[in-house]
């Protein structure tokens, strides 16, 4: 074909056959970028982190006071536009209503109640219950453990006298989910992930919510939990809207509220828990709420601890085409272009500071990028400094099962991605140090 073109028609041909040739070259770039994942420590990409103690106008943050009045409310301010969103501001008014209150529950060593948190005036309008459990043998308000389940309320432990959560859930036939609803085979379906003997045993309280109950975990459009009392009509939502994390932290908030009020919990000692999305939930509940005593994130990956830049195990541009409800969309600038983010999740986890943290992996959890988690917090570190905490110093993680605990905590177990007693004995044993 080309012998038969004149010159100028050949280099033109040649051309354009060479302009196809990379632009399908840089097609199949993306799309291994998007669909293929790397665990391979040694192909990640050079990055560079945002500068944690450089305001944005090149101020040198050397005071834990420059920290709280300038860059701290700037990177805060940077999250809610570029990753989770914020809510519309103003307190909504709660009712509360006891559910059930049982003084013999765990054989007797513990009170367990259920509060119905209103969020309206509607009894039938969006709600949350809270399960909460108490030593019974305490002789004064304890610390506790607040964090979502993924099942119900009525997963974590395997009695009858539990409500059945009637919310929204994703299905799994596995552990009696049908037709996004809760089964009564799926009671204690969850008791697995929830220590609660060992932390009543331990003299902490649980606290522990359905998360479904504030935001259901769908792409609905958010026309349902408590999205729905902010966004009226069918106006597009603005690139910094709230997405479900961001209304999942605003839960814990409340939830916080409420026991402020409890006569049973020192609501001055909570520790936020989360794990997978709502160890991302926890971070993000640890960020926007200072009351918060100590924040733990148990293998929360991409956009949770790990750096988002390390592009290792889940990245940015997956996490948003699963989950586009996750995050707000402004968050989606960055698929595929991680670099361009001016933050990344060192200054996630230093704005919890100087409140200890305790951030956790799975050896097997790759996914998740363990070596990203540990990074994540080390290079929180010097914002911790600021305040004469104790840090990491080096950024070489600790062998699987050496827990390390200082004012900041990491440990990476053996296993996949759960929750076992393994993770709750340290974060016990964390908490002794920091909440008694």
């Amino acid at each position: 074909m080309f012998g038969m073109m004149n010159p100028q028609s050949r280099i033109r041909s040649g051309l354009v056959f060479a302009v196809c040739l990379l632009l399908l070259n840089f097609r199949s770039s993306l799309m291994l970028h998007a669909e293929e994942f790397n665990y391979d420590e040694s192909k990640v990409p050079p990055y560079t982190l945002p500068d944690l103690l450089k305001c944005e106008d090149g101020t040198v943050v050397d005071s834990a006071d420059v920290w709280n009045t300038k860059r701290r409310p700037e990177l805060l301010q940077m999250f809610e536009e570029h990753v989770f969103g914020t809510l519309p501001a103003g307190k909504i008014p709660l009712r509360t209503r006891v559910r059930s209150s049982v003084p013999d529950a765990l054989d007797g060593k513990a009170l367990r109640r259920e509060v119905t948190v209103f969020f309206a005036d509607d009894d039938n309008g969006p709600h949350m219950d809270l399960l909460i459990y108490t030593p019974v043998n305490a002789t004064k308000p304890v610390p506790a453990f607040l964090g979502y389940n993924f099942n119900g309320n009525h997963a974590v432990e395997k009695d009858p006298r539990i409500h059945l959560t009637d919310s929204w859930m994703r299905n799994n036939k596995d552990i009696g989910i049908e037709d996004n609803k809760a089964t009564e085979a799926s009671r204690g379906s969850e008791a697995s992930r929830w220590a609660v003997s060992t932390i009543i045993n331990r003299g902490y309280g649980l606290v522990t919510i359905y998360y479904g109950d504030v935001d259901p975990d769908v792409d609905d459009g958010f026309k349902n939990g408590i999205h729905s009392l902010f966004e009226k009509g069918d106006s597009p939502r603005a690139g910094d809207a709230g997405g479900s994390i961001s209304a999942w932290a605003w839960g814990l908030s409340r939830a916080l509220d409420v026991l402020e009020s409890d006569k049973a919990i020192d609501a001055r000692k909570v520790a936020v828990f989360g794990h997978s999305r709502l160890g991302k939930t926890s971070l993000w509940a640890g960020a926007t709420d200072q009351r918060f005593a100590m924040v733990i994130a148990n293998e929360s990956g991409c956009g949770g601890a790990a750096l988002d830049k390390r592009i290792f195990g889940e990245t940015v541009s997956r996490i948003n085409t699963s989950f586009p409800h996750w995050f707000c969309i402004n968050h989606r600038k960055y698929n595929n272009h991680e670099a361009a983010m001016p933050v990344d999740n060192h200054m996630l986890i230093a704005l919890s500071g100087p409140r200890p943290v305790y951030v956790a992996s799975a050896q097997e959890d790759t996914w998740a990028d363990p070596y990203g988690e540990y990074l994540g917090l080390y290079h929180a570190g010097p914002v911790f400094k600021l305040f004469g905490k104790s840090v990491f110093e080096s950024d070489k993680m600790p062998a699987v099962d050496t827990p390390m605990q200082v004012d900041v905590a990491y440990h990476m177990r053996t296993g996949k991605h759960d929750v076992t007693d393994y993770d709750w004995e340290q974060y016990l044993k964390f908490a002794d140090t920091h909440l008694r």
